[in-house]
């Protein structure tokens, strides 16, 4: 995991130092929105309008960031509109790849680029910053709209409704408050607390990121107890928020992060949770537990130096959840 600075690659990895031993992760430096007409969102500049096969998106499967944007392409009807390249598994010294594999890694379909960090100097050459996925590159302008996660679900929520006749809302205004409440938490104590808890380099800063985590993850087991999702009866992006993390949790980060104090299948609604929502129609496309697993236990030598690949439990994502 390297970084650009002023368009030049070098390889190195977090400064935990400068923190007392807590992983902060870097912002995203990319945030224009993709909006119907075409007029500026809520960050960055306008002139991005929605249309079928102008956009592109750089994805990893092992990425839980990439693969919230690849639900959202699947519940929006988004397939025949955006087209994805994805990058192989393993992340070493020259960071994300274009290199393929068998499982699922497409090498880069626009550019025939070998490295992401190439996408990024070829919207703006002197870029300094992290080379993150997922990547939404306007094919049109050659440049990236976003790289933030978490507005390219947004965009992909509402923008494109007129062009794909799908109008489902998974950001609701009159619920938006209560989603981003959730979010917050969810964010700050999972999404990034497995991080946290296996990044750590201290261990006041493992016990407190640890801690939070499953604060958090028994709090989410409670909620879930009396209601299908995270919101009440109805499917939201909070929900597509925290699955990529769930689907990771018992493969990856409970052994490679040792967020270890318990499974998700340790959890009677959680892990009936999961798979309910890995049972809706288009998600199981978008998990590649294949890279998944590659990515993690082989990527981090840091944290796994002889990069062995464990063996994993036999988890039944298909089995009935009896949730509704």
């Amino acid at each position: 995991m390297g970084q650009l600075v002023d368009g030049k690659w070098h390889d190195v990895w977090y400064d935990t130092k400068a923190s007392g031993g807590k992983f902060v992760r870097s912002t995203a430096g990319f945030r224009n929105w993709i909006t119907p007409d075409g007029s500026a969102g809520p960050t960055g500049d306008g002139g991005f309008q929605a249309a079928s096969g102008r956009y592109h998106l750089y994805v990893s499967y092992a990425c839980p960031w990439a693969h919230r944007t690849l639900i959202f392409r699947e519940l929006k009807e988004l397939t025949s509109h955006i087209t994805i390249s994805a990058v192989h598994p393993d992340m070493l010294s020259d960071g994300w790849t274009f290199e393929k594999d068998d499982h699922g890694a497409t090498g880069d379909t626009l550019y025939n680029l070998p490295f992401v960090r190439d996408i990024y100097t070829h919207a703006q050459p002197d870029i300094s910053g992290r080379v993150t996925v997922p990547i939404l590159w306007d094919k049109e302008r050659e440049t990236i709209v976003s790289n933030e996660s978490s507005e390219i679900i947004r965009m992909f929520n509402s923008a494109f409704d007129v062009i794909t006749g799908n109008t489902q809302d998974y950001w609701p205004k009159t619920m938006r408050d209560a989603i981003e409440e959730v979010n917050t938490r969810v964010y700050s104590d999972v999404n990034n607390g497995v991080y946290k808890s296996g990044f750590a380099t201290t261990q006041t800063a493992y016990d407190d990121a640890v801690g939070k985590l499953f604060a958090t993850l028994d709090w989410l087991d409670t909620r879930l107890a009396d209601q299908r999702y995270l919101m009440g009866a109805r499917l939201t992006e909070a929900d597509w928020r925290l699955f990529p993390t769930l689907m990771r949790f018992d493969p990856v980060y409970h052994l490679h992060f040792k967020c270890n104090a318990k499974r998700i299948i340790d959890y009677p609604n959680l892990w009936a949770y999961t798979r309910d929502l890995y049972q809706t129609p288009g998600v199981a496309a978008t998990v590649n537990m294949n890279h998944i697993v590659r990515h993690y236990h082989y990527s981090h030598e840091t944290i796994n130096p002889h990069r062995i690949i464990p063996i994993n439990p036999d988890l039944d994502f298909d089995e009935p959840h009896g949730r509704g």
